[in-house]
């Protein structure tokens, strides 16, 4: 407290990089409270700050996952017991104010927004607002209550139902905060604030406050309320609850007083919290994607690695985004091809890409020319020497690959790295055309490349733990996510997400109408249906990817089991023309001039029934499509093609777009219980083949009653 009566609260939390809302804090907080309201009489206002590079990082949802599943009552307890110290905050009759020096996110943001005023550092890496719904909660700390009551149902819903973040002039426009340029400016105001502003009170404790827009009784609120659920099942599909929890509070409580809304909050917020999707989602895109981040499958003891200046190895889609991912995060790039005119037309990528990001803002002019400076389109292999990192991004061709290295490996640094994005054929394969295998590796990126996180890493049979941690390295240089994986044909990602596109073809084959199939498919939660995914990897792709592992199974003395659904890739090649998306046209016809919604081929006829058609049972479908992948990641990981469930669970959300509420492929199995899951696969596999038969581990499992970890 200084000697105008302003007392400065600076919050430290000892041994974290963040605040966290911990187990520590509720009592500390109940203890800094009380001490205010006693001495409140010898204080002018109260200034909240913080002394970590961030406010506020919200709650510790380790801690919030010790609360035993479906204890709903200590949950709810939880909610109030918060909510209850910040209304007294709120209600002290002295002005408080938060100086938010970096970003506020969930229960920081809550925090903040029980504040009278909030005060906000304006950098480009401040973000606010509450993301909570996008791990399968709410905000229970008050943030659904004040938000309504601030912005109004329409305004708020983006923020609340979406997890929609804030940049510090977002919150400024819509009067949430105001805008300082440096913490002596953020501190003048703050003080100059509490002058101006002896007594205030939150809008809604003054007599006549309305909620902006209305409440539901007001006729325009009301169309909003009524349509919002339809038009949330659309876009949810009704499997993740925390939408539909979120809307449910805030209709509700915009329609009764401050602390009803509060209890209805708290009561949305418990039963998400004892539930198993927030669960699930917590552990994947909170627990496990940190530790990826933080090293969890990097080997240990190698020295940290960054590179300085990589190369590229073909300018097509794949290697013209890998560029931009290397550029956009300062990295020096060689993209080579076989002509300087497909060089620059991949340099043009990104020219259109940080078009884009200057037209909305992300990055300056200047940032944008940087970025592409970074770039060297060349037609000469030879401008790769001196580069630390050669990334091949050729067609999927064993040949033309060992070509391609045998050209470019001698042009790196000594002790430099080669690496493949193949997405399928063995790492182990394609390192015998290389003079240094323990320095060859697996780089999978995904396409689109500036939109997909992951990236997978494999690691060759002679693949040193020293280039399996550098590379594990550089993709967190390019702010990406890393899993690692063994070798072995389709690695993980391109081997489970194969079982997918394969189900799919296969119920095609067995009469299933198309659109059932797509329908169940984004009903089960998956972000697009797999006919229309095959069309974007392109037929022939499935086809040659087939006739890879055939050839690999001949090669190798082995029967090459025919999947059920390569029969319908061949005919919509052979008979039908039919390629997919780029060729104009595969399991859906694609408008001409680029406008308007695809529709499914109406020739997908031919692949029906003649025998009447029967009720559709759209959980079976669902169901196929949901356990003949997770069996194959539990053959993975039984097979050592996987080494932890972690890099099953990111690896299947992040690269094939397993559905985020299972928490994983891994993760669903023990979403319903290895004994379940078992039974119900058995079932599968009786009634369509071997896919669905569960490995010995799974059994294991069932039997003694543990889980996948």
């Amino acid at each position: 407290r200084n000697s105008d009566g302003i007392v400065t609260l600076t919050m430290d939390w000892p041994d974290s990089p963040v605040n966290l809302m911990d187990r520590q804090f509720i009592p500390v907080l109940e203890e800094v409270v009380a001490r205010l309201e006693s001495e409140r009489e010898q204080i002018a206002g109260v200034l909240l700050a913080s002394a970590k590079a961030s406010f506020f990082a919200g709650g510790d949802l380790k801690w919030f996952l010790k609360i035993p599943p479906g204890d709903t009552a200590q949950a709810f307890d939880l909610a109030e017991r918060t909510k209850a110290l910040l209304r007294r905050l709120e209600r002290l009759g002295r002005p408080v104010v938060a100086l938010i020096n970096g970003s506020a996110l969930g229960g920081g943001w809550e925090l903040a927004l029980a504040c009278h005023q909030r005060i906000v550092l304006n950098t480009p890496a401040t973000q606010l607002g509450t993301p909570e719904v996008t791990l399968g909660l709410l905000p229970g700390g008050g943030g659904v209550t004040r938000m309504v009551r601030l912005l109004g149902l329409e305004a708020a819903m983006p923020y609340l139902m979406e997890g929609k973040l804030m940049r510090p002039a977002d919150a400024a426009q819509w009067g949430l905060a105001a805008l300082a340029s440096d913490p002596e400016d953020m501190l003048a105001q703050a003080r100059a604030w509490v002058a101006a502003n002896p007594s205030p009170s939150q809008p809604w404790d003054r007599k006549g406050y309305s909620i902006p827009g209305g409440t539901p009784s007001n006729p325009k609120v009301a169309q909003l309320a009524a349509l919002a659920p339809a038009l949330l099942i659309a876009k949810t599909r009704g499997v993740y609850p925390a939408p539909q929890a979120t809307l449910c509070a805030a209709v509700e409580g915009a329609q009764v007083d401050f602390a009803s809304a509060s209890r209805i909050e708290s009561r949305y917020f418990a039963e998400l919290l004892v539930g198993q999707v927030a669960r699930n989602m917590i552990g994947a895109f909170f627990v496990q994607m940190q530790e990826l981040k933080s090293g969890a499958s990097r080997p240990p003891e190698v020295p940290r690695w960054k590179a300085r200046r990589v190369g590229v190895l073909g300018a097509g889609m794949m290697g013209a985004g890998i560029a931009y991912a290397n550029a956009s995060r300062g990295v020096a790039v060689v993209l080579q091809d076989v002509s300087l005119a497909r060089a620059e037309a991949g340099r043009e990528h990104s020219a259109q890409l940080t078009a884009k990001r200057v037209e909305r803002g992300q990055i300056s002019a200047e940032q944008r020319e940087q970025t592409l400076a970074r770039i060297q389109a060349t037609a000469d292999v030879e401008d790769l020497a001196g580069c630390d990192l050669i990334i091949e991004a050729v067609f999927e061709s064993s040949q033309l690959k060992a070509e391609v290295t045998r050209q470019a490996e001698p042009l790196l640094i000594p002790g430099g790295i080669f690496a493949s994005n193949t997405s399928t054929l063995p790492i182990s394969g394609l390192a015998e055309a290389a003079a240094h295998p323990e320095q060859f590796i697996g780089l999978h990126f995904f396409s689109p490349v500036d939109r997909m996180q992951l990236v997978e890493i494999i690691r060759g049979r002679r693949t040193s733990p020293e280039t399996v941690a550098r590379a594990y390295d550089y993709v967190l240089q390019l702010g990406k996510l890393p899993i690692v994986v063994n070798d072995a044909r389709g690695f993980f990602t391109s081997r489970v997400i194969r079982t997918f596109l394969n189900e799919a073809t296969a119920m095609l084959a067995e009469g299933v109408p198309p659109a059932a199939i797509e329908h169940a498919a984004l009903q089960a939660g998956f972000p697009t249906g797999p006919l229309a995914l095959l069309d974007e990897v392109s037929l022939r792709l499935a086809q040659s990817v087939a006739g890879e592992a055939r050839m690999a199974a001949e090669s190798a003395g082995q029967p090459y089991a025919e999947l059920p659904g390569e029969a319908v890739i061949t005919r919509m090649l052979e008979e039908f023309g039919r390629a997919g998306k780029a060729a104009g046209g595969g399991f859906y016809d694609y408008p001409s001039d680029g406008k308007g919604k695809k529709q499914l081929w109406p020739g997908l006829r031919a692949f029906g029934s003649s025998a009447p058609a029967a009720p559709m049972d759209v959980a079976a479908l669902k169901d196929r499509l949901l356990y003949v992948q997770a069996v194959e990641t539990a053959r993975c990981l039984e097979e050592g093609v996987l080494e932890s469930v972690r890099d099953a669970n990111i690896g299947s959300i992040f690269g094939i777009g397993y559905p985020g509420w299972t928490g994983g492929a891994a993760q669903f199995i023990n979403h319903v219980g290895p004994a379940a899951f078992v039974r119900r696969a058995d079932e599968l596999a009786s009634a369509h083949g071997p896919r669905f038969a569960p490995p010995i581990t799974l059994l294991d499992l069932a039997r003694s009653g543990g889980a996948l970890a």
